[in-house]
């Protein structure tokens, strides 16, 4: 599979409650429970007016049906060609 980071711009977002954050959870694994294997959530993150979440999928139409499923909005969704961190300098 694919990693994809998802941008999505949902106003108000950084200031959802917990309660607000564990229902949103809730939504996208419902979403992800009907698509199966193709697709993936590992975590996201939250800043401002939108979340950028990291996902596993085999495609990018995965990506695009979980957004449809779930009513959360993919506006940018890019693949991640390599992932390098601080020891790459070594």
């Amino acid at each position: 599979m694919k990693k994809y980071v998802i941008e999505r711009n949902i106003p108000g977002v950084g200031d959802s409650s917990a309660e607000q954050l564990k229902g949103a959870a809730a939504t996208s694994n419902a979403a992800l429970a009907k698509l199966g294997p193709d697709v993936q959530w590992l975590h996201s993150y939250i800043a401002g007016d939108s979340t950028f979440c990291v996902y596993l999928a085999k495609d990018e139409d995965a990506i695009r049906k979980h957004a449809e499923l779930s009513g959360f909005p993919a506006n940018r969704i890019i693949e991640v060609k390599t992932v390098i961190d601080p020891s790459a300098a070594g």
